[in-house]
């Protein structure tokens, strides 16, 4: 959950104006990174397979784009990915959509992360507000995981069923996750802030056969009962047929107790049987914002997650067995899944449930000491936060084992990236990454074997043909452009639960330009391959037929100590006129006097034209955004033209439910938006 303002004290820091510009170097890996690095093994074996030369890492990534069906069966066999029947092709069709991949195969999603146990060490390590770090031992964990698998089939869950949580991010939602994907059945999850009526937006389109359910949770050293949610959410689910209680705050609740579960009787491992399933069998459903309507109910596979997730932590994060890595989420952001599948490369993921700045703004980074945590991520929304705070993690922790840095959720400003080397470790790989809900994975993100340059992601995943278009279509380079995917991957979505013509699956991606995925972001690449997230297309600035990315606006605007977050938006108006206003949340202290405003106007003028400029700067309280931290730049455009913010947007969706009040208030009171 991104870190409402408020909950940070940044009166203690005068932060100076930064000098790093974007595309400034900012760290090399020695000759000594690159030669141990896991992507070096890989394009080794593939060298050797395909006989083919890979100079560098655009090359391979090239060869991963082109020649589909090389790449990922080079994949499969470098993880020693196995199945339980041959497959007759690797990619049967290139179409979009409807590329199948693997036909014939038959494995399972839990059997190759239960495969990596190892007696003697931690399957995961979880923490929260009031408890201290502490480990799963992986002969417990699997042995839970059998336990709960053992119940859902003693209940008659099995292949296609779906098994959903109402849960923080503690074990017990990992185990049941991967019970779940043992015995075939489908998995959905949503964290319990999310109110009755945001859980049934998205569970109740599945018509579960079991809910597993907290009692409640704790966040900013308060606890909270969400047994009235949960009677609410069941009421409302007929399909349920059993609810399991996880006990999280102690309070009674109806339901079959989880410990309960854990003790029944559980098949030994040795005799433990996973259901062998269609390599694209649904594995689980995750969800979209659902600021704007009803949640997209996104299905993903068994083999389509399971290739892309070992790639993603092997090949881009260099992951190995007996690392730990932590991520700040909840169960209902995909980057929960992104953590939850990184015992399949033997690593152990580390869970925090709770406040990320209680009882201390640095907690997470005191987590990721005490883990021991070779990579650590959260959303870039904090970490700016944390730099206008003033915190410096490297004066205060040890951080010896953190080798990569991951910034995921929004596009990062070049002096989030310079942050980390100035205040957190001299010697990092920053995988800053993009990419998303729909295919749970990285677009673009960290290749461990080049360069980090200030507010530019690597290059482009392996695997994924990104390309920046034009209007026309045509790829381009050096300017900003629609984000495409011109090639299949295997963790596209399967389907969209309850959209049974896939009707809204293709008007989701494929209508813009058919046959070729369209993501609604803008995109840009450079001459080295460097990528930009530039925001959502679908909150275009027009001015004056110019197309202007929020996020360069952003970039320079929240670069200004004054400034804690922004969000701008565009309005087209009756005549063919247009206004732009800025909305701006200040430091503490701060005031938006005219000194400021004429500041801000200046840097954008200067860093990009006169169209970046604001027609009004508004200073709120707060911005909207969604719970993983992405401002709702078209609910605010919405509410401006004189919607209702419930209209607008779900508040179960968003971090902060009151995050409209100024915004409306200011919209309420304009007679007609003239520039000021």
């Amino acid at each position: 959950m991104p870190v409402p303002p408020a909950q940070i004290d940044v009166a203690q820091s005068d932060l100076p104006q930064t000098t790093v510009r974007e595309g400034d170097l900012l760290w090399t890996p020695s000759a000594g990174q690159v030669e141990g690095a896991r992507l070096t093994e890989f394009t080794r074996f593939a060298e050797a397979r395909t006989g083919r030369r890979f100079a560098d890492y655009e090359q391979l990534w090239a060869w991963s784009t082109t020649e589909l069906e090389e790449f990922r069966q080079a994949i499969w066999d470098f993880f020693d990915v196995r199945s339980s029947a041959p497959y007759t092709a690797v990619l049967e069709s290139r179409a979009m959509p409807g590329a199948r991949w693997f036909p014939g195969a038959r494995l399972n999603f839990a059997e190759h992360l239960l495969r990596q146990e190892r007696a003697g060490t931690p399957a995961l390590l979880f923490a929260d507000e009031i408890s201290p770090l502490r480990e799963l031992p992986w002969e417990e964990f699997a042995r839970q995981v059998r336990a709960v698998a053992t119940h859902l089939r003693a209940q008659g869950i099995g292949v296609g069923d779906r098994v959903v949580a109402y849960l923080p991010n503690i074990p017990q939602a990992m185990v049941g996750m991967l019970a779940t994907a043992s015995v075939g059945a489908i998995w959905a999850s949503v964290s319990p802030d999310f109110g009755a009526r945001g859980a049934l937006d998205r569970l109740g389109q599945l018509d579960p056969a079991v809910l597993l359910a907290a009692d409640g949770y704790r966040y900013g050293g308060r606890d909270f009962d969400r047994r009235g949610e949960v009677a609410e959410i069941v009421a409302r689910l007929p399909s349920v047929r059993e609810v399991v209680h996880v006990p999280v705050l102690g309070l009674e609740q109806p339901g079959t107790p989880w410990d309960d579960v854990l003790s029944g009787p559980a098949v030994p491992a040795a005799e433990f049987e996973f259901a062998q399933v269609p390599f694209d069998q649904p594995l689980w459903v995750v969800f979209s914002s659902g600021t704007t309507g009803l949640p997209k109910a996104i299905v993903h596979g068994h083999g389509g997650i399971l290739l892309e997730h070992l790639k993603l932590h092997v090949l881009h994060h260099d992951l190995r067995p007996g690392d730990r890595a932590f991520f700040f989420t909840t169960t209902g952001w995909m980057m929960w899944n992104f953590l939850v599948s990184m015992p399949l490369v033997g690593a152990a993921p580390v869970l925090y449930d709770g406040n990320p700045s209680h009882p201390d703004v640095d907690v997470l980074w005191r987590i990721a000491q005490d883990s021991r945590a070779r990579l650590f991520g959260a959303s870039p929304t904090f970490v700016e936060l944390m730099q206008k705070a003033g915190v410096v993690p490297r004066e205060r922790f040890d951080l010896d084992a953190l080798d990569v840095v991951m910034p995921a959720g929004s596009p990062v400003a070049p002096a989030v990236t310079a942050w980390f080397y100035a205040d957190v470790k001299d010697d990092l790989s920053i995988a800053t990454g993009s990419g998303g809900t729909d295919c749970c994975t990285g677009f673009v993100g960290g290749v461990p074997t080049l360069p980090v340059y200030a507010g530019e992601i690597q290059a482009r995943s392996l695997g994924v043909a990104a390309e920046a278009w034009d209007e026309s279509g045509t790829s381009v380079v050096g300017q900003v452009g629609e984000l495409v995917i011109t090639a299949p991957m295997p963790s596209m979505p399967l389907f969209f639960w309850g959209d049974d013509d896939g009707a809204r699956y293709r008007a989701s991606y494929f209508e813009t330009f058919p046959g070729v995925w369209r993501h609604g972001d803008f995109f840009e690449l450079n001459e080295r391959g460097g990528c930009f997230v530039r925001g959502r297309s679908d909150a275009v600035l027009n001015r004056q037929g110019v197309r202007i990315g929020t996020a360069e606006i952003y970039r320079v605007v929240e670069d200004d100590p004054a400034v804690l977050t922004s969000l701008v938006v565009n309005l087209d108006l009756p005549g063919g006129g247009f206004f732009m206003p800025l909305f701006v949340v200040l430091r503490p202290g701060q005031e938006l006097d005219a000194d400021l405003q004429a500041r801000l106007r200046r840097s954008l003028r200067a860093e990009y034209t006169p169209r970046h400029v604001p027609d009004a700067i508004v200073a709120v309280g707060a911005i909207p955004m969604t719970r993983s931290g992405k401002k709702m730049e078209i609910p605010v455009r919405r509410v401006l033209l004189g919607a209702a913010p419930a209209d607008v947007a779900d508040p179960n969706a968003m971090a902060d439910a009151d995050a409209f009040a100024d915004i409306a208030e200011y919209a309420r009171t304009q007679q007609d938006y003239t520039p000021s």
